[in-house]
């Protein structure tokens, strides 16, 4: 198609020029996609041609290209940083008279033409609008799940068809205006079919784009040219996802607000005017009620809400505050940047378009690479401007060796972050290195690598090893080697943008851990080949790291014994520990809150699905290496006894028996907590839960005898929650009858578990006869003095019948030994049976919920 187009360019133009003005749409809709393509002979020719047919129309017939309207400038932001578009792109901010078109001054005249819905088409072939119109004009809404699911199979599963999300969107905004009939009826909505949509991203570019396309019209929105059912799905996709879906109203929320902020700083009360008018118009048409629903709503994270006020604030004064500008960026440059989305949710369009940023006429007429952007001015972020230079043409470098060889790929992103890492770290720039960051991400993902990718997918072989072969585990050991604040900027960069960084570093920590295990802690130089991989290859970095470092040349010793491994260890984990602490302190992680507990069990649970760690020692490692973060953590624990198998709880059962580690510690409240909690468990993890729990409180010096009166008397557990009071039984089986516990069991109520005292104290006769004993005649001491009488006065206090009952004849089988311990205490077998069958002393189960009658109890057994 494009050969018939140059081939016919004279005979179309005269015929039907419009044909041209499709072309050039559809193919830079198209570039974009086919510049995410493996290089090949058949791709590359394609792309030259379709680059020649889009610059020859650019050039040569601007007037039907501006026909196109705004979308014009959105699809070619997206092809910036190929060379032939960022010299079109230099034109159209700085000489826009070299296009010959009389109207045509300043980019603004193109934002204010609203784009026909007939080119909007052109990436929407007939079934798929035939399906989707069906489905927005008769499917109810509540039973459009299988359509929707129908549709993906047909028209998303496959290689980048993703992208055609981005195209579907702006059809349903654009080119899909239902009747009020339909909108009256229990159709399904546009804004739902949409939200649907934007969940379907996989990716974070092509979200990031979704929702570019979803509010596009809103920067340029003008009531005399738009029509206002353009931007209608996304209010209401905002307003309806309150307060089930808030992720996606603070997601969306934020992004408009943050484009309003920064798509083009010299144009912003333009902007500001438009997505003001845009609301004002929503409400008018009743859309919404009120822009309250936002305004006043509670739910969104503090940061979307300041944002939001801002705006507010800044439309009700009519006035435009001057941009808070990056330091690291003269006000020269910034005068001619580009309308881009430079803000989080939008970084990898923010690498696609910062190289392309062009200077004004004071500035220098080279082309702006990443290294000639960060130079511009003077960016403190690197000390030498011709290190600035080789980062620019390593980053250039990515994709092509990649494509030739991983290691090649790995050793030039090495170099890229050893020569960001040269300097002063405090002088160090955030901006220059989230430029960094975003460039080395989009190069990665054009040469079809993705960056710190779920530990799930990961191919499960040895020729496959992506913790190892892989630019992802570069970056993560020259973070644990260098400790540099410019790498730790990056990596928060591309956690921000949805890279799994904290799991993967976690994951690293725990392997390389593991394999040092593995081979006893020391290397010597003639075995480092034979290490473990993941150990050599960081041992290898090592190396690599102190000879670099030497300053006076001196020999480095070859071998690795413990202390070196332990530290290697130990540093992974501290590297660990600093990516999480700033995470959780930071708004970053606002799905999963702020709690580093939170982060840490998320991460554990990616862990758990890489089938090359060993889960038994990835929750050692947790619980080792990280028992502030994990120890009494009811979210890791519950993950613990889910995951593991009955062998590996038995292994944890020892490692916790030897005092290896602790999982649940000595505070009482945490543990109480999660016994409470653990109710709520499936049966068969309450068992292991309370295995778990048995081995370690039993030998901890934890007060098991509290635990049992807090159980037993409290309100919250039902006397089916079986698993609780089993759990209890074992482990107070599994204690030594000392007077504390035995006073305990003693008092005991009966009405939640009959005979539970019973059993309890009959498993310990035939364990430890003596001591059970001892601590029977401690007991009955401790009731004699706390009634301050010579012999026991059992009025006023509630004892357990079942358990009484047992000891008493527990001890007339003694013999001897029962007569003596009964003369101690002046008492006799007649006068205690008496006293049982006295309603008096008999148990009222009302009484077993007062607090007072608890704290009494564990008193008399304190003494």
């Amino acid at each position: 198609m494009v050969n018939l187009l140059l081939a016919k360019w004279d005979l179309i133009l005269d015929e039907a020029p419009v044909v041209l003005g499709y072309g050039l749409y559809s193919y830079l809709r198209l570039l974009a996609d086919h510049y995410r393509l493996p290089r090949s002979p058949k791709s590359t020719e394609l792309k030259r041609r379709e680059i020649g047919f889009c610059v020859k129309m650019l050039r040569e017939q601007f007037s039907l290209c501006v026909n196109i309207g705004r979308d014009l400038i959105r699809l070619l932001q997206d092809l910036v940083h190929i060379p032939e578009f960022r010299a079109i792109w230099k034109d159209l901010l700085m000489k826009p008279s070299v296009f010959g078109v009389p109207d045509f001054s300043d980019i603004s005249k193109i934002y204010g033409m609203r784009t026909s819905s007939r080119y909007i088409l052109l990436r929407i072939t007939p079934e798929m609008e035939t399906q989707l119109r069906f489905l927005l004009t008769h499917v109810k809404f509540g039973t459009q799940r299988r359509h929707q699911a129908w549709f993906a199979r047909k028209f998303l599963f496959g290689p980048e068809r993703e992208t055609l999300i981005i195209d579907i969107v702006r059809f349903i905004c654009c080119a899909h205006h239902p009747s009020n009939e339909v909108l009256q009826s229990e159709v399904v909505p546009r804004w739902a079919v949409i939200g649907w949509l934007l969940k379907s991203c996989t990716k974070k570019y092509i979200e990031a784009s979704v929702k570019l396309a979803l509010f596009y019209d809103w920067l340029f929105f003008d009531e005399k040219v738009d029509n206002f059912m353009n931007v209608e799905p996304a209010m209401l996709l905002m307003v309806n996802s309150i307060p089930r879906y808030i992720d996606i109203t603070s997601s969306l929320l934020e992004f408009l607000l943050l484009l309003v902020e920064n798509y083009d700083m010299d144009r912003k009360n333009i902007i500001l005017k438009s997505v003001s008018s845009a609301m004002s118009l929503l409400v008018r048409k009743e859309v919404i009620a009120s822009l309250d629903v936002l305004t006043s709503c509670n739910l969104l994270p503090p940061y979307v809400k300041k944002l939001l006020e801002k705006f507010m604030l800044e439309v009700e004064a009519g006035v435009i505050s001057e941009p808070r500008l990056p330091e690291m960026l003269p006000q020269k440059v910034l005068s001619s940047l580009s309308p881009n989305t430079s803000f989080m949710e939008t970084q990898h369009h923010l690498a696609e378009i910062l190289p392309a940023r062009p200077v004004n006429a004071e500035a220098t007429t080279q082309e702006n690479s990443v290294s000639e952007f960060i130079n511009s001015g003077d960016s403190p972020g690197f000390n030498h401007v011709d290190h600035v230079e080789d980062v620019g043409i390593l980053i250039g470098k990515i994709g092509d060796s990649m494509k030739s060889s991983v290691k090649m790929g790995q050793q030039i992103v090495e170099k890229i972050l050893l020569l960001c890492c040269r300097g002063t770290p405090e002088k160090k720039s955030e901006m220059s290195s989230e430029i960094v960051a975003c460039q080395i991400q989009k190069e990665l993902e054009l040469a079809g690598y993705k960056l710190f990718s779920s530990l799930e997918t990961l191919l499960n072989s040895d020729d496959s090893d992506d913790e190892v072969q892989s630019v992802t585990a570069t970056i993560i050991r020259a973070f644990i080697l260098n400790k540099h604040q410019l790498i730790k900027e990056m990596l928060f960069w591309w956690s921000k943008n949805g890279c799994l960084v904290g799991a993967r570093l976690l994951s690293y920590a725990l392997r390389l851990a593991y394999e040092a295990h593995e081979s006893g802690y020391t290397i010597s130089s003639t075995e480092i080949n034979k290490a473990p991989p993941l150990l050599k290859f960081h041992i290898e970095g090592h190396f690599t790291y102190l000879s670099r470092n030497r300053e006076d040349n001196g020999i480095i010793s070859s071998n690795v014994d413990r202390k070196v491994i332990s530290k290697m260890i130990d540093d992974a984990y501290t590297a660990y520990r600093s990516i999480i602490f700033e995470n959780s302190s930071t708004a970053l992680n606002k799905d999963f809150g702020t709690s580093s507990g939170k982060l840490l069990c998320l991460h554990a649970m990616h862990c758990s699905l890489w089938k090359k760690n060993k889960l038994k020692f990835v929750f050692y490692g947790i619980f080792f290496h990280l028992s502030d973060l994990s120890l009494g953590d009811e979210d890791l624990i519950q993950l613990l006894v889910r995951q593991l198998e009955d062998a590996d709880i038995v292994s944890v059962q020892i490692d916790l028996g030897l005092k290896r580690y602790a999982l649940f510690g000595e505070d009482f409240e945490k543990v109480f907590h999660l016994v409470s909690r653990s109710v709520r468990w499936k049966y068969e993890d309450q068992l292991k839960f309370w295995r778990l729990a048995t081995s370690e409180l039993i030998i901890s010096g934890f007060p098991v005898e509290r635990l049992l009166l807090c159980c037993f008397f409290s309100e919250d557990f039902d006397p089916k929650d079986c698993g609780i009071f089993g759990g209890l039984m074992t482990l107070c089986n599994c204690h030594a009858p000392s007077p504390e516990i035995v006073g305990v069991v003693m008092l005991l109520p009966d009405n939640k578990f009959p005979d539970f005292a019973a059993a309890v104290l009959s498993n310990w006769a035939y364990t430890n006869q003596t001591m059970l004993s001892n601590s029977f005649v401690e007991f009955l001491n401790k009731i004699e003095n706390k009634n301050g009488d010579d012999t026991l006065d059992w009025d006023g206090i509630i004892v357990n019948q079942s358990a009484v009952l047992f000891l008493v004849n527990f001890i007339q089988a003694q013999s001897e030994l029962g007569n003596n311990i009964l003369a101690k205490v002046g008492l006799n077998l007649p006068d205690i049976r008496t006293r049982l069958d006295n309603s008096a002393v008999a148990m009222d189960t009302g009484y077993f919920s007062n607090d007072g009658i608890m704290v009494l109890h564990f008193d008399i057994i304190s003494g």
